[in-house]
């Protein structure tokens, strides 16, 4: 039995959290997020701690999603997130102009990809990326989404 829903959220100085009905406002140095709660699942905060607490028995299998996605939150605004991407392959490369990334991977034309709000994209080498930003599920996405444009060969491991 998994008990991540009773663990308590510790709140760094300098992170401001707005608790209301239906979401939890975590506002901190990189930025401010809000988190949706689900029915049945509230936050109360003592001193410098958030606890989460369910309503009725019915509500647990929300419980610890609930808790985990404010302390990814809590996390975000305060340290980020951060995701490293690799382009292999014979003239693939990658550059960011204003607010587009673009990338040769091998086709006939230039990739562009529009970079969302709230995401930052360096190129260190032409071949490597990082995409870093407050939000731990909009990182994971754009990651994800970068690479499903040209996903590593099984046999020579060209893409991204």
């Amino acid at each position: 039995m998994s008990r991540i829903g009773n663990k308590l959220i510790p709140l760094p100085s300098g992170v401001k959290v707005q608790i209301k009905d239906t979401s939890v406002e975590v506002q901190g140095p990189k930025g401010k997020l809000t988190v949706p709660l689900p029915r049945g699942i509230r936050f109360e905060q003592k001193d410098a701690t958030l606890i989460a607490k369910r309503e009725a028995e019915q509500f647990r299998a929300l419980h610890g999603l609930a808790r985990a996605l404010v302390a990814n939150a809590v996390t975000g605004v305060t340290l980020g997130f951060k995701k490293d991407l690799d382009i292999v392959g014979v003239g693939y490369r990658a550059e960011v102009k204003g607010k587009n990334l673009v990338l040769a991977l091998g086709y006939s034309h230039p990739v562009e990809f529009p970079i969302p709000e709230g995401i930052q994209i360096v190129v260190e080498k032409m071949t490597h990326l990082t995409v870093t930003g407050a939000d731990k599920n909009t990182v994971g996405q754009v990651a994800a989404n970068l690479r499903a444009l040209r996903p590593p060969d099984p046999y020579k491991q060209k893409g991204v």
